[in-house]
C-alpha cells in the first residue's frame, strides 16, 4: 500500500477501508430485517435532520410567542422542555412528530408496531441531552434509538 492509499482510506473512514479489502458490511438495516429503499426502510441522515429542524423550530415557535412572549434566556429552554412533550406525546402515540410527518418518517419498534410509553421516554429523553443522538451505528440508527429499540423508518 502506497502513502496515497493509506491517506485515501483515513479520509473516507474504516468503513470504506473495509469494504476496499473485501468485507461486505451488507445496507443499512439489513442485519434488522428491512428493506434496502422504500417503505419501511432506514431513514437517511438528511430526512432526519430535516424533521429534527423542523421539529425544533415548531417548538422555538411555540415557546416565542406563546410562553416567554419574546426572545431571552428562558426561550430556549422553554423550547428544550416544549421539544420534549412533543416527542413523548406524538412518538407514543401516532409514531411521528409533525417533522417526521412532513419528511414522511415514523418510529417504530425493532420488531415492528408501535413502541411503549417507557421506550418513547427513554428515547426522547437522551434526544434532548443530544449527544446519544450523535453516536449511530452501521445501521444509521442514534444510540437513543438502540436503548429505545427501536428504529426511524421512511412511511
Amino acid at each position: 500500500m502506497d502513502n496515497r492509499e493509506a491517506m485515501g482510506s483515513w479520509l473516507s473512514g474504516p468503513r470504506e477501508a473495509m469494504e476496499q479489502a473485501g468485507a461486505d458490511f451488507g445496507y443499512r438495516g439489513e442485519q434488522l430485517g428491512l428493506p434496502e429503499h422504500g417503505p419501511g426502510s432506514i431513514a437517511r441522515p438528511g430526512r432526519r435532520i430535516g424533521a429534527l429542524v423542523v421539529d425544533w423550530a415548531l417548538c422555538m415557535l411555540i415557546a416565542y410567542g406563546l410562553v416567554t412572549d419574546g426572545y431571552n434566556q428562558a426561550t430556549g429552554n422553554w423550547a428544550l422542555l416544549i421539544f420534549f412533550a412533543l416527542g413523548v406525546l406524538t412518538v407514543g402515540t401516532i409514531g411521528c412528530t409533525p417533522g417526521k410527518r412532513i419528511f414522511g418518517l415514523r418510529v417504530v419498534s425493532e420488531a415492528g408496531g408501535r413502541i411503549g410509553i417507557g421506550r418513547v421516554l427513554a428515547r426522547t429523553v437522551l434526544l434532548c441531552v443530544a449527544i446519544p443522538a450523535l453516536i449511530w451505528d452501521r445501521d444509521g440508527r442514534g444510540l437513543h434509538d438502540r436503548v429505545a429499540k427501536s428504529v426511524e423508518v421512511r412511511v
